[in-house]
């Protein structure tokens, strides 16, 4: 049967599929086809030739083979193969060729695509907003001729996406889909803020500054916990930069989101305190470094700052620090400690008193028994 394979090599070698890759799917599919006809052989295989430009499709018939007693059960032999290509067939054979061609277009064109963006995996990404009336849910962003989507998950809360303006995303994810490449991106990870100083700071990118933990709420506030690789460098003022200038390009990026800077420790308590910034702890008491829990003692008057609007900043230093914290005014725990001591001092008051009434109790058990000896020893 005809089957231009000459032509077909020279369309797939312009799309990057080579020879062996599209003879392979082709004699799949047409053996695929070929199964489906009336009256096809189980045992059958395609043959290509491309000098020709026709295929063949060799089958064999079973035959049965008498069981003997060493083998009860044989298996049946093979005829000799013999060409069972149908005679109107050419049709399904051109059908079948367009299909398999077209579905390695989309293959080769898809690993070239999901190739590009799988390197982008954590990266910083920028895109057009589409909006899509079939899926309301996600923002489409393209990003080239790809389409990303913003998940609503992904979303910040009260931010905006309109058509045909341009947006910054991080890609969270690509992976293959039945569609084709399938790339999330987000804006409400905390890692965009990273990337974003990343671009902002050259310390970050040289080494001599390190971000050790962000914790966000992506719209509202982000606490970011920073230390210093190199002496002398000032990590906070670093990420801050002259004037304010590089967080304050950061923020215009996260639509004016606060940020609050803070320096990292390995001393739990002193890490504490920091996370509680703008708030400032009097003293920081861990509980259980075990269980990470510990107890910030701050002013009355600075209270509602380091719990922040609905709990927020003390949500965030949590978050920031992996530690449970506790938070108490200097004064409320000052009378707790008064109020525990009092009680103690009122406890072992108690048991001294008990001791002694049972010591007076011993001596005048005693005295009858001293009496009784006394005339015994007179006599």
């Amino acid at each position: 049967m005809e089957l231009d394979l000459a032509q077909l090599h020279r369309i797939a070698a312009e799309q990057g599929i080579d020879a062996e890759t599209l003879d392979e799917a082709l004699s799949q599919a047409l053996k695929l086809a070929y199964s489906k006809t009336p009256k096809a052989s189980k045992h059958a295989r395609v043959e290509l030739d491309e000098r020709a430009g026709t295929f063949t499709i060799w089958a064999q018939d079973e035959i049965p083979v008498e069981p003997t007693e060493e083998d009860p059960y044989p298996r049946p032999a093979l005829s000799e193969p013999y060409d069972d290509t149908p005679r109107d067939f050419g049709r399904v054979a051109a059908s079948t060729a367009a299909q398999v061609i077209s579905g390695l277009f989309r293959k080769a064109a898809d690993d070239k695509i999901f190739g590009a963006f799988s390197g982008q995996k954590g990266q910083i990404i920028n895109g057009i907003i589409q909006q899509n009336s079939r899926d309301p849910q996600n923002i489409h962003v393209a990003v080239g001729e790809v389409e990303a989507i913003l998940p609503r998950r992904e979303q910040v809360p009260g931010e905006v996406y309109r058509h045909g303006e341009r947006i910054r995303v991080y890609v969270v994810n690509v992976s293959r889909g039945l569609k084709g490449p399938e790339i999330i991106v987000s804006r409400s990870h905390p890692e965009l803020v990273r990337r974003l100083f990343e671009r902002e700071v050259p310390e970050l990118t040289s080494g001599a500054v390190s971000i050790m933990s962000i914790a966000r709420e992506a719209g509202a506030r982000t606490k970011i916990a920073v230390r210093a690789n190199t002496p002398g460098i000032n990590p906070k003022g670093s990420l801050i930069g002259p004037s304010g200038n590089r967080v304050r390009a950061v923020m215009e990026n996260l639509g004016e989101e606060k940020i609050d800077i803070v320096d990292w420790s390995n001393d739990p308590a002193k890490f504490v305190a920091a996370a509680l910034s703008p708030a400032h702890a009097v003293e920081v008491n861990v509980i259980s470094e075990k269980n990470q829990t510990a107890i910030a003692l701050i002013k009355e008057d600075q209270l509602s700052l380091a719990i922040g609007k609905e709990g927020q900043n003390a949500r965030l230093a949590a978050k920031l620090t992996g530690w449970k914290i506790g938070i108490e005014s200097v004064e409320a725990h000052a009378q707790k400690k008064a109020a525990a001591e009092a009680a103690a001092a009122q406890a072992a008051q108690a048991a001294e008193g008990g001791q002694n009434e049972q010591n007076g109790q011993a001596s005048v058990e005693a005295a009858p028994e001293a009496e009784a000896q006394a005339p015994a020893e007179e006599a």
